[in-house]
């Protein structure tokens, strides 16, 4: 059994399209939408192949209309491309990521599998990067083998206690200094972290052609190439 796991597509729909990996069966972790302006492929190809979704924190916020907090960084970016989202999206599409579940349960190669978005004790919201120690306190009441999260676009595979935590990195905007789109695959039990390289300008020249202000498609291009590598002094001073 060969399973893609996939998390943080995020309207970004070249880099999910560069991702050919053949698979028996598709895992999602959330975050289909929000920061990218090409949500309707994604949405779809994630409806027509994945076999487990779960619902992210920019999935919620775009199915029940949350306008972001004010602020800057990653949340001024939601801002300015979330009403976009509103515009493109029927109400199908709307109600399917309404009715994402936040957790779910299956089972991948015999191994007990707990899928959430962030944590398990905030399944939208709590950032925790890769330390073991932290991990291995909020899975240690789960009945699972294995944990796949997503939420901060950083990749890694590391062991809690007597359980594994898997985060597939992010499909449409990493932030671990490689632009390279990053999933994971799992195999007959083994899990390998991959990246593929995708037509950055081709996402830029999608946004191009959208509603959104020109420092929106200059900030966008500058978190993609760096892979995500800009401080939030620098993300701020984009006008």
């Amino acid at each position: 059994m060969r399973t893609l796991v996939l998390a943080d597509i995020h309207s970004n729909w070249p880099a999910l399209a560069a991702i050919r990996e053949p698979f028996d069966q598709c895992v999602v972790l959330g975050d289909l939408v929000d920061y990218g302006t090409d949500p309707v492929p994604c949405i779809d190809w994630v409806r027509e192949h994945a076999d487990y979704v779960i619902r992210g924190n920019h999935d919620h916020a775009v199915a029940q209309h949350v306008l972001p907090r004010p602020g800057g960084g990653f949340r001024r970016l939601a801002g300015a491309t979330r009403p976009w989202h509103w515009e493109l999206l029927d109400p199908p599409r709307i109600r399917y990521l309404a009715r994402l579940p936040v957790t779910q349960h299956c089972l991948i190669d015999g191994l007990r599998v707990f899928l959430v978005h962030a944590t398990p004790r905030d399944c939208l919201d709590e950032y925790l990067d890769a330390d073991p120690h932290a991990w291995a306190e909020r899975v240690a009441d789960l009945d699972a083998d294995l944990i796949c999260v997503g939420h901060t676009h950083q990749p890694y595979l590391l062991q809690a206690g007597s359980r594994q935590v898997l985060n597939p990195g992010s499909v449409g905007q990493p932030r671990d200094g490689d632009p390279r789109a990053s999933y994971a695959v799992i195999e007959d039990g083994r899990i390998e972290l991959r990246r593929v390289e995708y037509d950055i300008d081709a996402t830029l020249r999608q946004m191009q052609a959208t509603p959104v202000e020109p420092w929106v498609v200059e900030l966008t291009a500058a978190l993609l190439r760096s892979g995500g590598r800009l401080s939030r002094a620098e993300m701020d001073a984009f006008q």
